[in-house]
């Protein structure tokens, strides 16, 4: 019983602090001539005071109009500052100021069997918040544009339609990741991008208004190398890159 109290009470004060953080996004996007116009709603997380939230990409890609809504029922009008398809992220900030905001940890310490809260408004609740472990970090996931997004976080936490772009939680409250995407036909198998990538794309949007990075053309993993393998090459390193995949029309080709 005193393990579970203990667990209840790192939950709830996750929630407690982190939840004024937590926004729901609805976007009207531009329908096709003579359509009515299709609206869509996602999850995001205030890392700023001054209104900047963190999201998907897909949640706001070709947005005409944001709304933020608040735990409080406050909904606050927002802008697009920069998207990024390739990691699936994007900074939008609300015109609003002295807004409660969440803090950023390091996704790279996160370990197998760690506890993780998502929180989010899927399928149109509000401050919905499940818990789970994490299950393997360096996953890759096919983003919606087809691109390989590397160095994913997969977890159990349940997720549905709606949790896209919430924050992925450390029992202290710390923001690790940035859910994007569930396999709809399986249980208990969601998908995180870590906050260190999001760190760097944030800054590059926030900078540049965009992503600037080298492209290879190729998707690759960390592995470890056999120890005989290293012994008889004497080798520096025991871990290498494994090239997964090559774009069919890249320059690696």
């Amino acid at each position: 019983m005193e393990l579970l109290d203990a667990y209840s009470r790192a939950v709830t004060t996750v929630v407690d602090r982190v939840g004024p953080a937590v926004v729901s996004i609805a976007v009207g996007k531009r329908p096709p001539r003579h359509w009515p116009e299709r609206e869509g709603a996602g999850s995001g997380v205030v890392i700023a005071p001054d209104g900047y939230i963190l999201t998907n990409s897909h949640v706001v890609h070709n947005a005409q109009r944001l709304t933020t809504t608040f735990t409080d029922g406050t909904q606050v009008v927002a802008r697009l500052i920069g998207e990024d398809p390739a990691t699936d992220l994007a900074v939008i900030r609300a015109e609003a100021s002295g807004l409660p905001y969440a803090l950023l940890g390091d996704s790279a310490s996160l370990r197998v069997g760690q506890l993780v809260i998502a929180m989010g408004n899927p399928l149109g609740f509000q401050s919905t918040v499940s818990t789970g472990v994490v299950s393997a970090p360096g996953r890759a996931l096919r983003s919606q544009e087809g691109r390989l997004i590397e160095n994913i976080i997969q977890h159990t936490a349940p997720l549905n339609p709606g949790n896209s772009g919430g924050p992925l939680l450390d029992s202290r409250g710390r923001v690790v990741g940035i859910n994007t995407a569930i396999i709809i036909m399986a249980q208990g198998i969601g998908f995180a991008i870590p906050v260190n990538t999001a760190r760097w794309v944030v800054s590059q949007l926030l900078t540049h208004g965009r992503v600037r990075r080298g492209y290879l053309g190729i998707a690759g993993r960390e592995r470890p190398l056999d120890r005989r393998l290293v012994r008889f090459h004497n080798l520096a390193n025991e871990r290498a890159v494994e090239v997964v995949s090559v774009e069919p029309n890249g320059p690696a080709r």
